[in-house]
């Protein structure tokens, strides 16, 4: 550790107590909008980059549809969900999280699986990844990982000592690295991999009844990825090969589907499970929790413009219809805010009304006027102000979500069971993986992991060890570390 005295402030100089814990009311949440250290970072984070997206700036999108195959009223009164049969205009878009616009598909990193569906009741986005987990679990975190996932700001090239040095100092983050650095880091295609909400989020009925409930996207051509090497030789051969591979499927009339799937879990059930069921680095064990096939998307349209309908695409987790809301998963409560910021910042406060973000299938009408590029009628003379006299829209009190308990001291919250970060990744790493899959892990680890400094591989591979003893001995073997300094 650094012999400085330096201390850690706000922009305008106060010290700042604690950089890793969001102020949450208990410690599950939800996170607390009195936490300015953290707006204050987000909101920066939002607007280090100009124009291009901050992450997933490479990607590629289509249009299709949604259609739900098993009757889920008795969880959500979303109405796109009312009835077998029912089909729901969606546009997707996938990407790479890391890398620049210019970037090869073929790199080792998550791949962001973002969905909007045009319902009757407004616009609900599905923005995760195609991992059912994440590195770190609060928002407050989260502009200093990715700034780790960039380019040193001396060198402007990729910096192995920056990746696995907050890595290494941040163990929650082993069970999304032990699934990035198996083969299905780097996939065959967009069309082969499965999407993930990731997140915890609350569905309700039309009795005021809650559920969280998970989502999982999982692909109908299979899984199928690219090993470390057929990865290397494609950046070279055609870094935009899986945006090729999209448009041209879809082209051709070979249109990737995706059956959607659920867990659900009552609230009763939340409050004493094994594992924080608000916990972004953690999955619910299909034998607690089996999915639930309910509907399939299929993506038949590829765009008339790729700017217009791709680059200008912006989806947040905050748009949600009635029978859908958050739940108090922390990094969830963060990206609330720090996506539609992202997207005024990016596109313009009035950027719900481009046509790829506007709603379809119901009209907007609020009293949200002017700013930069409102290039519609503005509303004309209509009022611009509530509550009013002349006819103006109203708030329907039945869109109102069920409430949920919220207990605990105000406080930056550190978590409060560490040592359950090595229980999953371990299972995945003994019971999940084949001998071929532990293979290539731990080549694909020692390959990336060679380049940064002896201590930092050392550290790192300590928690590879703790997830379990043989994953961290194949490690440090990889690396011709001395198990001394591992055990």
């Amino acid at each position: 550790m650094a012999k400085n005295k330096k201390v850690l402030t706000t922009n305008f100089g106060k010290p700042i107590d604690d950089d890793q814990n969001s102020f949450t009311a208990g410690d599950r949440g939800p996170v607390l909008i009195q936490d300015v250290h953290l707006i204050e970072k987000l909101a920066h984070f939002n607007r280090e980059r100009i124009p291009e997206r901050v992450v997933h700036a490479k990607g590629a999108g289509a249009g299709g549809h949604f259609e739900v195959t098993k009757d889920v009223t008795k969880y959500t009164k979303a109405k796109f969900l009312s009835e077998v049969g029912k089909k729901t205009e969606v546009f997707a878009r996938f990407s790479t999280v890391g890398g620049e616009k210019g970037s090869a598909d073929a790199e080792r990193d998550p791949r962001g699986f973002a969905m909007k569906f045009y319902t009757e009741e407004g616009n609900f986005d599905l923005v995760g990844n195609n991992t059912p987990v994440f590195f770190i679990r609060d928002p407050q975190k989260f502009p200093d990982f990715i700034h780790t996932q960039k380019r040193n700001p001396a060198t402007n090239t990729k910096d192995a000592n920056m990746f696995w040095d907050f890595l290494s100092l941040t163990p929650e983050s082993i069970h999304q690295v032990t699934i990035l650095f198996s083969d299905r880091g780097t996939p065959r295609s967009y069309r082969n991999m499965n999407g993930y909400g990731s997140h915890t989020y609350k569905w309700y009925n039309d009795k005021n009844e809650y559920f969280w409930v998970k989502y999982h996207f999982k692909t109908d051509q299979g899984i199928d990825n690219l090993t470390r090497e057929e990865a290397e030789h494609m950046k070279g051969v055609d870094p935009d090969h899986a945006t090729r591979d999209l448009h041209q499927s879809i082209e051709k009339g070979d249109y990737p589907s995706w059956t959607l799937q659920i867990q659900v879990m009552k609230p009763e059930e939340a409050k004493d499970y094994r594992f924080n069921p608000f916990d972004v680095t953690k999955v619910w064990p299909h034998g607690d929790y089996p999915p639930i096939d309910i509907g399939r998307m299929v993506l038949d349209r590829n765009p008339e413009n790729y700017f217009a309908e791709v680059e200008q695409a912006a989806f947040s987790p905050g748009n949600f219809v009635p029978g859908i809301a958050a739940s108090p998963d922390k990094m969830l409560q963060g990206r609330l805010f720090a996506y539609h910021d992202a997207h005024r910042y990016r596109l313009g406060p009035n950027y719900h009304l481009l046509p790829v973000n506007r709603p379809k299938a119901v009209t907007m009408d609020n009293y949200q006027r002017d700013g930069h590029m409102r290039f519609d009628s503005n509303e004309g003379g209509k009022p611009n102000y509530y509550p009013n006299s002349f006819g103006g829209p109203e708030p329907r009190a039945d869109a109102a979500e069920p409430a949920y308990d919220v207990s605990g001291k105000a406080a930056r919250h550190p978590y409060s069971h560490p040592n359950d970060d090595f229980v999953q990744p371990g299972d995945l790493f003994r019971k999940v993986m084949t001998d071929k899959d532990r293979d290539h892990l731990i080549g694909n680890i020692v390959s990336h992991l060679v380049n940064a400094n002896k201590e930092i591989q050392i550290r790192q591979t300590k928690i590879f060890y703790k997830a379990d003893p043989e994953y961290g001995r194949r490690v440090a073997e990889g690396l011709g570390l001395n198990m001394k300094d591992i055990e």
